[in-house]
């Protein structure tokens, strides 16, 4: 405003000495605002006298606007110019040194982006931001220098050099007054925990690292687990932390009053509407009369006599706990007042972020239709039936109130990749080196149909494969695929070339619940026998079969889930023409539960299994039987190399097996779907029973879920393997839930 004062001055002596009459308005340099509002923000017209006060009221918005470095007003002869001098646009953004390899977070933690006007208070902000971000992760004294380049006419490059400060740890932990609990108990559900003195460096040890962001957040932490307990009068103070700067070492300290544990002298529930049967819901709820107050207890009651009114269409209920404490006796009486409010319906069912997936494929996944009465079940079983498709990243459903009794829902998705055509490779210990190529799309132009071709290549296989299937022919509850394939695999002792094609019908009968009747023919041939016996004929056979399946699942993802139950259970009846007569019963499950909501920490409990049995009709080849071994069954050893053996010491497969598996998944980045898995397997196979060979076998898994796909590099370790069996360190997959 150098120039603006003294212009501003001498017009305004003008106007009051001459009483000059504007006749015309010009804008010079003006970008960001249309001349129109700059008009508007003047508010001095042709024929209007010159204001001074209206200029300098002008010129004080034009600078609240935050675009201009430099503003002056000249008059000539009745003509009023403003003159601007804009701020330069920032055309690109570097980083140097810390939060360099964190460019997709930048915008979000620096709080710019390019396209932004340059601002030196944005820029302060920016710095503030990054020293809090830092100090969040435990960083303090980060120092942040700025550098700007202009690049252009009106831009500028930004480099932030950022020297991240030193980490501080907490070499002592002091909790004053703390009785009921010792130390290791209440670190278990606090965040910032005093150092292992030995092992703090090792990863699964505490650390000490001081973690500012969540500090505020530990005294409730510690409140809540005396409130488990009963404590309704604990008392947990700010926390306390003085800093030693000189060797970057804390010490922090809470002080508790823990009061007296106090118990449940009475429960009961107060419906304003009588909407549901308060005997049911009292029946249901965990917190009862004579046991002790749990606070976590009571929050999952308070969701249920939620759930349970929201599954009768009252979506805005509203459960409030009156609690009634006898210090005297210690013990607490609740009451649960239930507001019901209105009963709701759906008004209209919204779908937005799909490019690809038609509306139609992701509406019959969706369990809530217009006019439908509000349902909780309903609405959290609609983002479940979504995310197991695999067609999306993310599916979340806002509930949007328009009136009293109605509401839109809201579908947001965030579709990911489904197809691809992929070339590439992976390694075996048996097959050794193999090359596959496939191009395959789980939903063909947004319909839902899944579409594949692949062929695999090794020094010992050539196994080709196409196939389609609808999940929901004509948007209705029934399926429809048709699979052929063609395979020749020289195992260990024969040479087998097999050919095929399978058509199946399926059916959903619940949403969970589904069933398929399949008939498959194939073609199989057995060359270079090693040794002819009953289990090795040479010759070519041949099956036609029918299979009909049962299948389960409520998981709540396709390619990772966290909650649910897979499970299906097939019996494949051979014999309906052909040379092969058997029958093959076969069951698997996996149980998956993430313990996100218990540790604060993403970690997924997997138990899988899986069991089958052989009844030989007549001909039961050697191929048809069971093996175990690879990434399917038993990890650690080579694929299909478990298994009992003939007189000739050559594995022909039993007739009864099972697998068991126990895994640990953990995440590495969490925003490129990386995690870590450890497993521990174990299986038997037999002739005559299920564990006539047991072997088992442990390792870690390193799991991506890929634009081309889930990816799994399993590193693996045999742990009760027998002379002569054949193991296996690494194994390689792509294209299979975790």
């Amino acid at each position: 405003m150098r120039k603006s004062a003294l212009l501003i001055s001498f017009v305004a002596l003008s106007a009051l000495w001459s009483g000059e009459v504007v006749h015309s308005i010009r804008f010079e340099g003006l970008l960001h605002l249309s001349p129109t509002l700059a008009q508007e923000m003047v508010g001095i017209y042709p024929g209007d006298q010159l204001d001074m006060e209206k200029i300098d009221r002008a010129i004080k918005k034009f600078y609240e606007q935050g675009y201009f470095e430099d503003i002056w007003v000249e008059e000539e002869g009745g003509e009023l110019t403003f003159h601007f001098v804009e701020k330069p646009l920032i055309a690109q953004i570097e980083v140097v040194g810390y939060l360099e390899d964190k460019k997709e977070e930048l915008p979000e933690i620096l709080g710019l982006k390019k396209g932004d006007i340059y601002d030196e208070r944005k820029i302060a902000k920016a710095i503030a931001k990054i020293k809090e971000y830092a100090r969040s992760k435990g960083y303090f004294d980060t120092v942040v220098e700025v550098e700007s380049e202009k690049i252009g006419e009106n831009s500028v490059k930004v480099t932030f050099v950022i020297n991240k400060g030193e980490k501080i740890y907490i070499d002592q932990l002091t909790l004053c007054g703390a009785k009921r609990f010792d130390k290791d108990e209440i670190e278990d559900v606090i965040a910032n925990r005093e150092r292992n003195k030995l092992l703090g460096w090792m990863i699964g040890f505490d650390s000490g690292e001081v973690k500012l962001d969540q500090l505020p957040l530990d005294s409730a932490r510690i409140k809540n687990k005396y409130l488990t307990e009963g404590y309704l009068d604990v008392e947990v103070s700010d926390p306390l932390l003085r800093v030693d700067f000189d060797n970057y070492k804390a010490k922090l300290r809470y002080h508790i009053h823990e009061g007296e544990p106090y118990r449940v002298e009475k429960v009961e529930i107060r419906l304003l509407q009588p909407v549901v049967d308060e005997k049911e819901l009292m029946e249901e709820l965990r917190l009862k009369p004579g046991k002790t107050f749990n606070i976590e207890k009571m929050r999952k009651d308070i969701e249920k006599i939620r759930i349970a009114i929201a599954d009768k269409g009252y979506a805005f209920v509203k459960i409030v706990p009156d609690f009634k404490k006898d210090p005297e006796r210690h013990t607490v009486s609740i009451r649960y007042l239930v507001n019901p409010g209105e009963k709701v319906y759906i008004r209209d069912v919204i779908i937005s972020g799909n490019q690809r997936t038609l509306d139609r494929v992701i509406r019959r996944e969706v369990y809530l239709a217009p006019g439908d009465p509000f349902s909780y079940t309903d609405y959290k079983e609609s983002i479940n039936a979504l995310k197991r498709t695999g067609f999306f990243e993310d599916v979340q459903i806002e509930q949007r109130r328009v009136s009293p009794n109605e509401m839109d829902l809201l579908v947001r998705v965030k579709e990911m990749p489904t197809g691809n055509i992929m070339v590439g490779g992976g390694y075996s210990s048996y097959e050794g080196f193999i090359i596959n190529a496939a191009i395959n799309d789980r939903n063909i132009f947004g319909s839902g149909i899944n579409g594949s071709f692949s062929i695999d290549f090794s020094s010992k296989s050539l196994r080709f494969n196409i196939g389609i299937y609808n999940p929901r022919i004509f948007d209705s509850e029934y399926s429809l695929g048709v699979n052929a394939y063609n395979t020749e695999f020289e195992s260990y002792d024969y040479t087998q070339e097999r050919k095929g094609v399978s058509v199946s019908v399926g059916r959903k009968f619940t949403r969970h619940l589904s069933g398929s009747l399949t008939y498959a023919y194939e073609s199989n041939k057995l060359s270079d026998v090693t040794y002819d016996s009953i289990y090795f004929q040479e010759g070519r056979y041949t099956k036609s079969s029918l299979t009909p399946t049962i299948i389960f699942d409520n998981t709540d993802d396709y390619f990772l889930p966290r909650h649910g139950i897979a499970a299906s259970a097939s019996v494949e009846y051979a014999g309906i023409g052909g040379d092969e007569e058997f029958i093959k019963y076969y069951l698997k499950g996996a149980y998956y539960l993430g313990l996100e909501d218990y540790l604060d920490y993403d970690l997924i409990l997997r138990l899988k299994g899986k069991i089958g049995y052989i009844e030989d009709r007549g001909y039961l080849p050697v191929f048809e039987r069971f093996f175990l071994g690879g990434i399917r069954t038993i990890r650690g050893y080579q694929i299909a190399s478990i298994s009992p053996k003939d007189e000739e010491g050559r594995l022909i497969g039993g007739r009864e097996m099972f697998v068991t598996s126990a895994e640990a998944s953990i995440p590495l980045n969490a925003q490129k779907n990386m995690r870590m898995t450890f497993f521990l397997d174990y299986g038997g196979i037999g002739e005559d029973s299920y564990t006539e060979i047991t072997r088992s076998g442990t390792g870690v898994a390193l799991e991506w879920v890929s634009p081309m796909g889930p990816i799994q590099l399993i590193f693996a370790k045999a742990l009760n393997d027998k002379p002569g069996d054949r193991t296996a360190s690494f194994e390689f997959m792509i294209g299979q839930r975790f």
